[in-house]
């Protein structure tokens, strides 16, 4: 059952992650100060529950502590999740929201199988590779509706850069957990890093917003469950889902995002955009189903927890 509500968990997470775009509308604020008072918000929470479990560890006399170089790069995660952020609204700002979206978002997968093979996991299979490709194709149909259009060269640079971020953290979380920190902490070390990256950010483009009743509960929704719960899914999920399944499975996030702007805020799907959902949808089931068992006299393969090979 483990290794089945792996991918429950990160599904969850990005069904969260994909609930953001909704619940933004309701706040009346700039795009940049609701990801910099969410990600400060969700980022302190999750720091918050991190020192909380270290403690309690500590008085037990529980808990992997983590070396210098899992330390280094621990902060180099965190400065990857707000550099990430500003990457992606200064891609978007440039190319559009369609385009810099399905770049970002849709490199994330290919850039995250291909670091943590570098990183000394076996190398993604034939199956990962063609149900990636197929999600990617249908989330990039459905953003964009089939249309094309014309993008800024730097735009696009920026979201694949954005996209390398995105890999980046993962799969630095992914070893951290793989290597005994419990996934709560690595996540809170991350997020609680970029928060207090963030915080110059959400103060210079003005947090007046958060004085309203309905920006304040937008941005503790945002921060409280599309950050800190949907993060603590994603670790939990990456305990035994490699890193480069879990970067595909988040791709449900523009999936949910399209379904409930059609529900919620009266948007309209073209045939194409449907098209593309369904293409994403069966990507996603491929790689969420368990690869076949080995023959009883095969070699023992790693299993997805292992320490240096797994998100």
């Amino acid at each position: 059952m483990k290794s089945r509500s792996g991918p429950l968990a990160v599904v969850a997470a990005a069904v969260l992650w994909g609930t953001a775009g909704t619940a933004g509308t309701l706040a009346s604020a700039g795009s940049v100060s609701l990801a910099a008072a969410r990600l400060v918000l969700g980022g302190a929470l999750l720091g918050a529950l991190a020192l909380i479990a270290s403690r309690r560890a500590r008085r037990t006399a529980h808990g992997n502590v983590p070396g210098n170089a899992m330390r280094w790069a621990l902060v180099l995660g965190a400065v990857a999740v707000a550099a990430y952020q500003l990457c992606f609204f200064a891609a978007v700002d440039r190319t559009g929201v369609a385009i810099g979206t399905v770049v970002a978002i849709g490199s994330g997968p290919v850039f995250t199988g291909l670091l943590s093979w570098l990183a000394g996991q076996e190398r993604p299979s034939g199956r990962w590779a063609l149900a990636t490709a197929a999600a990617v194709a249908g989330c990039a149909v459905l953003v964009t509706g089939g249309g094309a259009g014309g993008a800024d060269a730097a735009g696009i640079a920026l979201a694949l850069l954005g996209g390398l971020l995105y890999a980046f953290y993962a799969v630095v979380a992914a070893r951290a957990i793989g290597g005994g920190m419990e996934s709560g902490t690595v996540m809170g070390v991350m997020f609680g890093g970029a928060a207090v990256l963030m915080l110059p950010v959400l103060v210079l483009t003005g947090p007046a917003w958060l004085a309203r009743p309905t920006g304040l509960l937008t941005a503790l929704y945002l921060g409280c469950a599309t950050t800190a719960l949907a993060y603590l899914l994603y670790g939990r999920g990456l305990r035994t889902t490699p890193v480069a399944t879990a970067a595909t499975l988040a791709l449900a996030e523009p999936a949910v995002a399209a379904l409930l702007g059609v529900v919620a805020l009266r948007e309209h799907l073209s045939l194409v955009s449907w098209a593309g959902l369904v293409l994403l949808a069966l990507g996603l089931v491929v790689v969420a189903l368990p690869a076949r068992a080995a023959a009883p006299d095969a070699p023992a393969v790693e299993t997805p927890t292992a320490a240096a090979g797994t998100r």
